[in-house]
């Protein structure tokens, strides 16, 4: 006996030790794996590095994570060495009942790229239960009447354990009156019966008392036992026999409380109570059939009690008695098996992988965004189901493997347009009516360098005032990224940009944060009018995007620069000299002041004012052409030598000033004069000849010069003429004052200060007013062609 023991547990060792190794079974993509129940906390039950064909140093770098209920509960990986390893003792009869085959499935997802591996853990029975009966003491009557033969049903034992290892047999000690026949039902259950081999007598033994064991096939054997307590009455010798040995039946889940299954009948030969039957469930039927169906006992009816669910179990096997009135009672057994049809009462179920997805804005159409795994628990039609994304997005499903889908890229995404999709996701069975389930799927758009800085302008106009301070803000450019963070943080430079063959960062700075310009140095107009420079706005992206702007630094004339008189010149000494003779009369020209000014525009117009006179009475002065003049005859009673002051003085704000002063000497006759004017000239303190032969050549070639422009200018007068007339306005026109200022005639125009980028008019007043024409080169050019242009004699007149 003890040998065989020992060779039972050496048997089921080297099995254990077989079913350990963990067969790797792969099909349709599994992985699969089987173990025993009841293994010890931390036992192998497979390399997950291995099976997949992976290092393990990868399983850590992608993420490896078991998905499903089930599978994270009992089992876990470790990710240092991809051992999948049991975390939870597991109790087969506890996670499957009663089912023939076992499986605890799970699922492997990997990232970087996203994958999915499915697997099952089957869960092999052992034998760790030993049969039991529900009743210690198995309590029967038994009429004397009885025949041999008669059997008599005995109250089975449970044993939650499968296959093998679920009760094989049932014995009972040896004796002559009884023996103990076993047959299985339709549905596995080893049935045992008391079979009365000798008619009793109850004068001679009025009751037995016998031990039933119940065995099962595991190794080691495993058995429970009972009291089997018969007691010998007389009378009553016909059990109840019912119509059908097996009833079947049929009914949908979800039925209400109180509908009728089916009806049963058993009919009893006897009569009277003899014959009178009460209807019952038997030991043999499951609690949750006791919970979930009603019995009539006195009609037979069946009815729902409790809420059916196909899900739950998709059939019952009640056991039915029906019990005598007779003493001893007879009992008759029929089977009722019902059958549960499904409706659908369950929507597909929807598990994302991930509740928020991340996608780059540059991802290609196809790219792997989440995983959804779709299931339905109900069965055939109401099983099966459909999916549906909006198609009017940038993503669609594609099929991955049974129950999953995956969410693809189909399209080009724009995170600038749309940063975030909340994307509806509908799974919808094929029972009727249908049943659905909506899923929000959200997707964020993440940022990539896809946009360069712009600015608002391609071209600024910036005008600077000369003379500033240097360190002066003259200007700020702004540009802007519509990309996110770093993509979007922008940088300002200065392209290479010359200005007066000298770079751009001698005259200005700019702040790289904010696009602020500063002068280095104070600018002079008279040296500097303008020039170009070019800003560049540079994001921080990888790589970075930049664009540029142009900016026209246009420097605006300050007042700062004095009229300087050039004519008549200082010969020597602070004064000028003039002589005239002292038979002149009024309007006499003594001479013109000629000044100039290195401002532009009304900083360089100038007028001239007779400051101080020894005689006011005696000169006059205009005050735009600077002609100084006699304002009457000079009499004999005049002072001869006459100081007069000139001022010119520009128009500029504030205005600046010169002045100059000439001495006036008037002779008595023209021969004193000449001779006098000999004398001077002759003087070599005032002149020598050589200046004297440079003053006459210079004179007339600046004749010849003049002469020779007045006749081109007529000629291409002539020619022009029709251009001319389609701007409708006159093509020459002249005006001259008296015959005797022909030279000095009162000259004035309408000008216009040609500050690059801008334009001021300034009027001239209309009594020194030439009518002129505006040449055609003039618009190519940033100096003002004067044409004359020939006015209407009224107009000339006047």
């Amino acid at each position: 006996m003890a040998n065989s023991a020992i060779r039972s547990g050496v048997a089921f060792k080297t099995f254990a030790f077989l079913i350990l190794v963990c067969t790797l079974d792969l099909f349709s993509g599994h992985i699969h794996y089987t173990i025993p129940e009841e293994l010890e906390l931390g036992a192998v039950v497979g390399n997950i590095a291995h099976d997949l064909g992976m290092n393990v140093p990868q399983l850590s770098a992608r993420k490896l994570r078991l998905t499903s209920e089930a599978g994270g509960q009992y089992m876990k990986v470790n990710l240092d060495n991809g051992i999948l390893s049991i975390r939870e003792r597991i109790d087969r009869e506890h996670v499957c009942g009663q089912t023939s085959v076992c499986t605890i499935p799970f699922e492997i997802i990997l990232e970087n790229p996203l994958a999915l591996h499915r697997g099952e853990v089957e869960i092999l029975d052992i034998n760790d239960n030993s049969p039991t009966f529900r009743d210690s003491t198995i309590a029967l009557q038994m009429s004397e009447a009885f025949a041999p033969g008669v059997r008599f049903r005995l109250d089975s034992a449970e044993d939650p354990d499968i296959g093998i290892n679920t009760i094989a047999a049932y014995t009972i000690g040896s004796n002559e009156q009884f023996n103990l026949k076993t047959q299985r039902t339709e549905d596995g259950i080893l049935i045992a019966e008391l079979l009365l081999e000798k008619p009793l007598d109850r004068e001679l033994q009025s009751s037995f008392r016998m031990t039933l064991t119940a065995t099962d096939g595991g190794i080691p054997q495993r058995s429970g036992t009972a009291q089997i307590l018969i007691t010998v009455v007389d009378i009553n010798d016909n059990p109840p026999v019912f119509d059908h040995e097996i009833y079947r039946g049929r009914i949908r889940e979800n039925t209400l409380p109180g509908t009728l299954v089916m009806k049963v009948k058993a009919i009893d030969l006897d009569e009277g109570l003899n014959a009178e039957l009460t209807y019952s469930f038997s030991k043999l039927s499951s609690a949750r059939a006791h919970e979930l169906f009603n019995l009539d006992p006195h009609t037979g009816e069946i009815r729902t009690a409790g809420e059916l669910d196909f899900e739950e179990a998709n059939s019952y096997s009640l056991d039915i008695q029906a019990v005598d009135h007779g003493l001893p009672a007879i009992i008759g057994h029929s089977k009722v098996l019902i059958a549960i049809i499904d409706a659908n009462d369950n929507a597909p179920e929807i598990k994302l992988s991930s509740t928020t997805s991340n996608v780059p804005e540059n991802a290609p159409p196809g790219t792997l965004i989440t995983l959804i795994n779709v299931i339905d628990r109900d069965s055939g039609e109401n099983g099966r189901f459909r999916c549906e994304m909006p198609k009017n997005t940038p993503f669609r499903l594609r099929t991955s493997s049974k129950n999953y889908y995956e969410v693809i890229t189909s399209g080009s995404l724009d995170r600038e347009l749309v940063p975030e999709y909340e994307i509806p996701f509908v799974a919808w069975d094929l029972g009727s009516p249908s049943l659905s389930t909506n899923k929000t799927i959200q997707i964020v758009i993440t940022d990539v360098n896809d946009n360069a800085p712009r600015f608002s302008e391609t071209s600024y106009n910036v005008y600077v005032m000369e003379n500033k301070a240097p360190g002066t803000s003259i200007f700020a450019v702004t540009a802007t990224d519509p990309d996110l963070d770093q993509n979007s943080y922008v940088s300002y430079s200065f392209l290479e940009n010359p200005i007066q063959d000298l770079p751009a960062s001698n005259y200005l700075s700019i702040n790289s944060l904010n696009g602020t310009i500063y002068a280095l140095h104070s600018f002079d107009y008279e040296n500097l009018k303008s020039f170009q420079i070019h800003v560049q706005a540079r994001d921080a992206g990888v790589p970075p995007l930049s664009s540029s702007a142009t900016l026209n630094v246009i420097i605006l004339d300050q007042n700062d620069n004095p009229p300087v008189i050039i004519s008549p010149s200082r010969q020597k000494g602070p004064a000028a000299m003039e002589i005239l003779p002292q038979s002149v009369g009024q309007g006499y020209l003594i001479t013109k002041i000629i000044a100039m000014d290195a401002d532009s525009g009304q900083n360089a117009r100038l007028s001239y004012h007779l400051q101080r006179s020894t005689d006011p009475s005696l000169f006059t002065l205009g005050q735009n052409s600077g002609e100084l003049r006699t304002a009457r005859p000079i009499l004999e009673s005049d002072t001869t030598s006459q100081t007069v002051v000139i001022l010119v003085k520009d128009n500029g704000q504030p205005s600046l000033s010169s002045t100059l002063t000439i001495h006036i000497t008037a002779l008595e006759n023209i021969t004193e004069r000449t001779t006098e004017s000999s004398n001077f000239v002759a003087n070599p303190e005032y002149f020598s000849d050589l200046n004297l032969y440079l003053i006459v050549i210079f004179g007339c070639t600046s004749v010849l010069f003049l002469v020779i422009i007045i006749l081109l200018i007529g000629i291409k007068c002539k020619q022009d003429r029709k251009i001319i007339e389609e701007y409708n306005s006159p093509s020459c026109c002249y005006r001259v004052g008296d015959s005797r200022d022909t030279f000095h005639s009162r000259l004035a125009m309408e000008e216009t200060l040609r500050y690059p980028g801008s334009g001021r008019v300034v009027s001239v007043p209309e009594a020194h007013r030439y009518s002129v024409c505006l040449s055609p080169e003039s618009a190519k050019s940033d100096f003002l062609f004067l044409k004359p242009c020939a006015v209407p004699t009224s107009q000339a007149n006047r």
